[in-house]
Formats: structure tokens, C-alpha cells, sequence
């Protein structure tokens, strides 16, 4: 038996009697604002997780994830790294997004979009009845 005060599946909890809590969110997020990010400028993994919440709407990105994202998108030739030397501090990887990656963008914009119009379908027809 699940404890009433824990996150349900599918980002809802109950935050008192007869309340839920809900979080809509997008799975996978920070991916697409990576690449979208890539897309504007090459980054260092700290810009990137600075600038990072204004997109995804979370107040923190975790840093874990996000290395593991790039990591990934990395082995899959969507971004590409190289180590920065010769400016003040440590050694710093820069990414950027390789042709592929901005394909790969121009897909979750796609989807995205389509995402949006099943969104709006929906807030018309609560905000209808």
C-alpha cells in the first residue's frame, strides 16, 4: 500500500485531504533544451546547466543528469566536446551541436509542437465544459 503523502506515478501527489499536487512535465526535457541551447552557442557544461532552468521551468537541473545527457548525445554524434585550455582555471569541455544534432532538434520541435496541439485541444475543451 502506497503512502498517501509519496509522488504518484505520473507526476501527481496528494498534498492534503480531497488535493492533489500535480506536475505536468515533459519527459526527457533536457534534451531538447540542450540542443537548443547548443544550437545558439557552443557552451561549457556549467553555462549550460546555469541556463538551463529557464527552459526546462526546474528550479535546479541536477548536474549528474545533465553530463549523462551530454555523454549520450555525445556517443550518438549530436554534440561534439573539445577541452578548452589556455583560459584562467582548469581545462573546460566545450560542446556544440554537430548537423545531425540540429536534425535531431528539428524533430522534438516537431513533436513538441504536436505535444502542444493535444495541450490546447484539451485546456479548450476543460475550459468549454
Amino acid at each position: 500500500m502506497r503512502h498517501h503523502g509519496g509522488r504518484g506515478a505520473r507526476g501527481r501527489h496528494r498534498i492534503g485531504p480531497g488535493r492533489w499536487g500535480v506536475r505536468a512535465r515533459v519527459e526527457r526535457f533536457v534534451e531538447p533544451a540542450v540542443l537548443l541551447l547548443l544550437r545558439e552557442r557552443r557552451a561549457h557544461g556549467y553555462e549550460l546547466l546555469d541556463a538551463l532552468p529557464d527552459l526546462t521551468g526546474d528550479a535546479r537541473v541536477d548536474m549528474g543528469n545533465l553530463y549523462r545527457v551530454l555523454r549520450a548525445l555525445e556517443e550518438d554524434g549530436l554534440v561534439q566536446s573539445e577541452w578548452e585550455a589556455g583560459v584562467p582555471g582548469p581545462a573546460k569541455r566545450t560542446y556544440e551541436l554537430t548537423p545531425e544534432g540540429r536534425r535531431l532538434l528539428d524533430e522534438w520541435a516537431t513533436a513538441l509542437g504536436r505535444s502542444r496541439e493535444r495541450i490546447d485541444s484539451f485546456l479548450e475543451r476543460y475550459e468549454g465544459g
